[in-house]
């Protein structure tokens, strides 16, 4: 059961790892290739932004990479 745990818990920590590296990425530069109208908020909105874009950065990693179909 202990092993279980800890292969539990690494898997979250990895996914949380990876999610803050993407958070940081996203919310300096990836917001505004999602929603142009990004670029004019304060830096207190997108410190608000933070904590969700580490717990979804799988669906937006997806959207940011997307080639833009015109």
């Amino acid at each position: 059961m202990e092993l279980i745990i800890n292969v539990f818990l690494s898997i979250l920590g990895i996914y949380f790892a990876i999610g803050f590296l993407f958070g940081l990425y996203f919310i300096i530069k990836g917001a505004t290739k999602i929603d142009p109208l990004m670029q004019d908020t304060k830096k207190k909105v997108r410190f608000l932004l933070f904590p969700g874009v580490i717990a979804t950065w799988p669906f937006l990693i997806g959207k940011l990479f997307k080639p833009k179909t015109v």
